[in-house]
């Protein structure tokens, strides 16, 4: 097996026996879940929720948001930030959607394979690698590795990937390490390490539990790098 890889298992056994078998909110529907991560571009999870709560309480449905004045979808977006480029987006994807499929049921993607899928959202422009996967991963079920901030710094420090590696490109490479069946906990569980260990500003090495599988920490702390 390829180094990497197995150190890639090795992460996720141990973050499931630090953090536990973790569990996400309830799945969305993929069209409610593309849209919430249009919104979260950019921001944290509190200000994405707030401005999808705000969003669904104004339009009740999607198709509503899609025919709506663009002033009004960005008022209702302005707690997720940067609202006057998401709200367009959003109704250009929602408008495209319709005019591809003639509705905005996105069920069908569940019989496409995960390469067909990926490529069918990620020609709608704001929709990238990191959105597209985190449909198919938490709404689909389909196996895929959603790559956000987190997840690219922590396995940079790592070393589970290439240093220049783009955060495109560490989708595809991320997958190739990690076993189809971790993906959804060992993404839920790095992002956690990413927010309460191995902050961006300054990373609590100390306190770590995969230290001696991580190059930036094992150097740091002085701590062999287990092989």
């Amino acid at each position: 097996m390829n180094p990497l890889a197995e150190r890639a298992i090795r992460v996720h056994e141990r973050l499931l026996a630090f953090y536990g078998e973790p569990v996400w909110r309830n799945p969305l529907p993929a069209i409610d879940e593309l849209v919430s991560t249009i919104l979260s571009q950019n921001t944290n999870d509190i200000n994405r929720d707030r401005g999808f709560t705000s969003l669904r309480t104004k339009f009740p449905t999607w198709e509503e948001v899609r025919d709506a004045h663009p002033q009004d979808v960005i008022d209702a977006i302005r707690s997720a930030g940067l609202a006057n480029q998401k709200g367009p987006r959003i109704q250009q994807v929602l408008r495209s959607i319709t005019e591809e499929r003639g509705s905005l049921d996105l069920s069908f993607l569940e019989d496409l394979s995960v390469d067909e899928a990926r490529a069918w959202l990620t020609r709608f422009h704001g929709v990238g690698p990191k959105t597209a996967a985190i449909v198919l991963c938490f709404s689909l079920g389909k196996p895929a590795f959603p790559v956000d901030t987190h997840i690219y710094r922590v396995t940079g420090r790592i070393g589970l990937r290439p240093e220049r590696m783009t955060v495109e490109q560490a989708h595809p490479h991320l997958e190739s390490l990690f076993p189809p069946e971790t993906y959804y906990p060992a993404h839920l569980n790095i992002i956690r390490l990413g927010r309460e260990i191995c902050t961006a500003r300054r990373p609590y090495c100390e306190r770590c539990p995969i230290v001696d599988l991580c190059d930036y920490g094992s150097a740091r702390m002085n701590v062999p790098l287990s092989t």
